[in-house]
């Protein structure tokens, strides 16, 4: 009910007259069923300016330090990112990531939409960076089409870091379903994942305008803050375990795929 009055009567209209965000191909959301809306991430507001234009709700795997913040701040934070249909995403592998895609397939089996960034984090200079392969490892377990969108100029209105929005006008492009069930049958293969995932990536990269680079932001954000480059920047949760040792190499892609693949990707 919060999530329904919040968009359809109090903050939803304000942010249509101030922020005038403008759509294409919004046709592309399926009136009913469950898919998985893959997007860029630019801002913070991607996950409030993207839902507020799809006509059904949008749950989001959010990283779970939303939900965990202590003091006033911490407490207000939690309870809006759980009002506005938005699930922890655990990013520290183990039993606490394999909750978070239980999570998220229940949404989906539910015949929800399932919004995700592939790129785990927000683009630390508006590029588009390599995607983490659970939004693939999701969309195949599932069965449902991947819509990928891209966020336009939400990079301007909130940049990193700054609390209070720029007014000025965003825009959205939803692309056509992408359809991946021919690999239904092989939603454990890291080659497979890597390759739907890359796919999900192009299409982001050909709506959005966006330069690609052929890297996890979260290790670029390390490296643009003097930080080491910790070997859970580059994890993905989410991914098929790791194939046994000695197993036969499917070529470069996955090889690639072997050392750096695992996960889904939450708003952050």
């Amino acid at each position: 009910m919060f999530y329904w009055v919040m968009k359809r009567i109090f903050l939803g209209p304000v942010l249509k007259l101030l922020f005038r965000p403008w759509v294409k191909g919004l046709d592309n959301i399926p009136a009913q069923g469950a898919a998985i809306i893959a997007s860029n991430h630019l801002s913070f507001s991607d996950s409030i300016f993207m839902p507020l234009m799809v006509r059904r709700p949008v749950v989001f795997l959010a990283k779970s330090e939303y939900f965990t913040g202590t003091g006033i701040k911490g407490r207000l934070t939690a309870m809006f990112f759980r009002l506005t249909n938005q699930l922890p995403m655990d990013r520290s592998g183990g039993a606490a990531s394999a909750a978070s895609l239980s999570a998220g397939m229940d949404v989906l089996n539910h015949g929800g939409l399932l919004g995700i960034y592939p790129e785990g984090t927000r683009s630390p200079d508006s590029r588009l960076y390599r995607g983490k392969v659970g939004v693939a490892r999701l969309a195949l377990q599932a069965g449902v089409p991947v819509i990928p969108v891209a966020m336009i100029g939400t990079d301007k209105v909130q940049p990193i870091g700054k609390r209070l929005p720029n007014i000025r006008r965003i825009g959205m492009i939803f692309g056509e379903p992408l359809d991946f069930s021919t690999y239904r049958d092989q939603a454990e293969d890291r080659d497979v994942q890597r390759k739907v995932t890359d796919q999900i990536m192009f299409e982001l990269m050909r709506l959005s305008g966006q330069e690609y680079v052929d890297e996890y932001a979260a290790v670029v954000k390390l490296r643009l803050a003097g930080k080491p480059v910790e070997p859970a920047a580059a994890a993905e949760p989410l991914a098929s375990p790791e194939p046994a040792e000695g197993a036969a190499d499917s070529g470069a892609t996955g090889e690639r795929a072997r050392k750096d693949d695992g996960g889904a990707a939450a708003a952050g």
